[in-house]
């Protein structure tokens, strides 16, 4: 198999998984994805080879020129991330408060970002999947998937989210998962409609930061999400996408007192420390919807313009 083959499009849940059969969990081990983290890792994830490494680099250069082409379809201001943690079970609140929010979001023009993987990225993408439906049928959706498999460390994790979208077909709306095989171990969300999966990691968080204009929504999560969060601050701090964006906390006790980076970035703001930001924190899933629809992000070009 050519595991670094250019990318003309991006990947979407058929091509990545090809060879996979959503009732037979060990023929993941068949699929292209399967095949993909398997070269990966023998190759070592870090190869002195440099007929490998110049291949994956290859790979994901195409990548990004296939996610700036796709993203073409969209003013900026419409991407709205999602960042936390990828232990989230499904059967946990806060896995219904991403889905909900990321649902609602969709209706209402926005293209849901995530990193792609299990936990707080799977509600992303099985919200947006779920849009134009009733919130009922996320709710059922979400038990279902519960029900069948509540983490991506049980073995029909992914295919009973094939099942899922079996039973609720794809309707109109899109969303973008951004993976990496440097965690292949936790299977990309094949609820996401285009998936831009990366070889090189660092490649990936700042596209994910990047691509996100309309704001970022984040939820608990342990030392990836922290990192994310002071990756986005630097990048309003100094307006490195021509915008400061959202950034929209959900989760007081988790953003406040477990991990307490919330009153952190709030006084470094107040003091001058950090500037632009845009900073916001409640428990209420509707309270982060009207935060990042209340956003009109204004590039430079926009005041030479009037």
């Amino acid at each position: 198999m050519d595991s670094y083959q250019i990318r003309r499009e991006l990947y979407n849940a058929a091509s990545l998984y090809e060879g996979f059969d959503p009732a037979d969990y060990k023929s993941y081990a068949r699929s292209y994805d399967g095949q993909a983290y398997a070269d990966y890792c023998y190759h070592g994830r870090w190869s002195r080879d440099f007929q490998v490494t110049l291949a994956r680099s290859l790979h994901d250069h195409s990548v990004i020129e296939s996610m700036q082409r796709f993203l073409e379809g969209y003013d900026p201001g419409q991407v709205v991330g999602v960042m936390g943690g990828h232990a989230l079970r499904r059967c946990d609140v806060p896995f219904r408060q991403v889905a909900y929010i990321s649902k609602h979001l969709t209706e209402k023009g926005k293209l849901m970002v995530s990193g792609g993987g299990p936990g707080a990225m799977e509600a992303t993408h099985l919200g947006a999947w779920m849009a134009g439906r009733p919130d009922k049928d996320l709710d059922e959706a979400i038990r279902s998937l519960a029900f069948e498999a509540d983490t991506f460390r049980d073995h029909d994790w992914l295919g009973s989210a094939f099942r899922v979208m079996d039973r609720y077909p794809r309707g109109p709306y899109e969303s973008l998962g951004i993976p990496t095989w440097l965690y292949g171990q936790e299977p990309a969300t094949p609820f996401a409609t285009r998936i831009a999966k990366f070889y090189d990691n660092s490649i990936r968080e700042d596209c994910i930061l990047s691509v996100s204009v309309g704001g970022i929504v984040f939820t608990p999560g342990s030392a990836g999400t922290v990192q994310e969060i002071f990756q986005e601050a630097a990048q309003d701090h100094y307006v490195t996408c021509g915008v400061a964006s959202p950034m929209a906390f959900l989760g007081k006790q988790f953003f406040c007192e477990d991990v307490p980076v919330y009153p952190f970035l709030e006084d470094m703001s107040i003091r001058g420390k950090y500037k632009n930001l845009l900073l916001s924190i409640t428990d209420d899933p509707d309270e982060v919807i009207s935060v990042i629809l209340a956003f009109h992000p204004k590039f430079p070009q926009d005041n030479k313009q009037q």
